[in-house]
């Protein structure tokens, strides 16, 4: 049985055709162009559903269903998309629209919704019934998968872990709220930090790695300097992996998953995120006697928007 996947971005319009398995047999992509109606935009969707379906050499009355991953969120009741910021979008009809053209049940997701469903069928949460994908990139996103179903609330907005409050009067979010999770957990936090200790500390390791330029400062160039031992990117990391264990505690407290994958740019790190974050943990959740989630990387990468969107039937 073969499923359409289309991952919606900003820049990039990407789509698949996806067995059961969560195995992509075919891929195709094309600019998002977000600045032309919505019209146009989903109408390139449909066009991108039909080839992957094409170059999997499936007839399109086999395929099953279209599953549509957006940087928003839907109204289940109405199809429409009140917003993706994104794109631009308000109050876009993007279910019935999209339906209308390829002549197919099409459902749709928020992105780090899906991808966690991805990783649970097809990834690193593949066999468990619960499990939560945290993406520590730009921000912090991610999506909960609760007996085996993606869990989005009452509203479709829940999830959105990133706005978790970690600080009470901290650091101003994007949102408008202080001391939300991403502000201190995000790949944009690490360089915030990086960027403030190579100011104070000209002749350290970050500073000497970018040539004094602050602006070339990565989420990477700090952790490899950490890695390579110097005491302020050390002292840093390990600060930061504090932070990332905070917020996964409380999804522990409210949602005790199996496991809890960690993606995003950040997870580029590998083991040596996975220690540091693993070692605090077990001072912050509350069950102190109980097991509790196991944390691990997740494996789909960029191909789970598609795995995950396929799957929304």
């Amino acid at each position: 049985m073969i499923r359409i996947g289309i991952d919606v971005g900003g820049t990039g319009l990407k789509a698949g055709a996806v067995n059961e398995k969560g195995l992509i047999l075919s891929k195709v992509s094309c600019p998002t162009r977000a600045e032309r109606p919505y019209q146009a935009v989903i109408q390139d969707m449909a066009g991108l559903a039909r080839s992957a379906a094409v170059q999997a050499g499936c007839d399109w009355d086999k395929v099953a269903s279209v599953g549509v991953g957006i940087p928003g969120v839907e109204n289940a009741a109405t199809g429409i998309v009140p917003f993706c910021t994104n794109l631009g979008w308000h109050q876009v009809p993007l279910r019935d629209t999209l339906s209308e053209l390829l002549q197919k049940g099409v459902r749709v997701g928020n992105d780090a919704t899906v991808a966690a469903l991805a990783e649970h069928v097809a990834g690193a949460a593949a066999g468990t019934q619960s499990s939560v994908l945290v993406t520590l990139g730009t921000g912090v996103g991610g999506g909960v998968i609760l007996d085996g179903r993606p869990f989005v609330g009452c509203h479709g907005v829940a999830t959105e872990i990133g706005h978790l409050i970690v600080k009470m009067d901290g650091i101003l979010c994007s949102c408008g709220n202080r001391g939300c999770w991403e502000r201190y957990a995000s790949a944009t936090a690490l360089i915030r930090e990086g960027r403030e200790l190579a100011r104070k500390q000209p002749e350290g390791m970050i500073a000497r790695q970018v040539e004094g330029d602050l602006e070339a400062i990565t989420a990477k160039v700090v952790i490899d300097c950490a890695k390579a031992g110097d005491p302020g990117a050390v002292a840093l990391f390990e600060q930061y992996a504090y932070w990332v264990a905070v917020g996964l505690a409380n999804l522990i407290n409210a949602y005790d998953p199996e496991v809890i994958l960690l993606g995003g740019g950040v997870s580029a790190a590998g083991d040596f995120l996975l220690e540091a974050v693993r070692a605090r943990l077990p001072e912050l959740v509350f069950f102190k006697t109980m097991p509790y989630a196991r944390v691990e990387l997740a494996r789909l990468g960029n191909d789970a928007g598609i795995i995950g969107a396929a799957m929304l039937y």
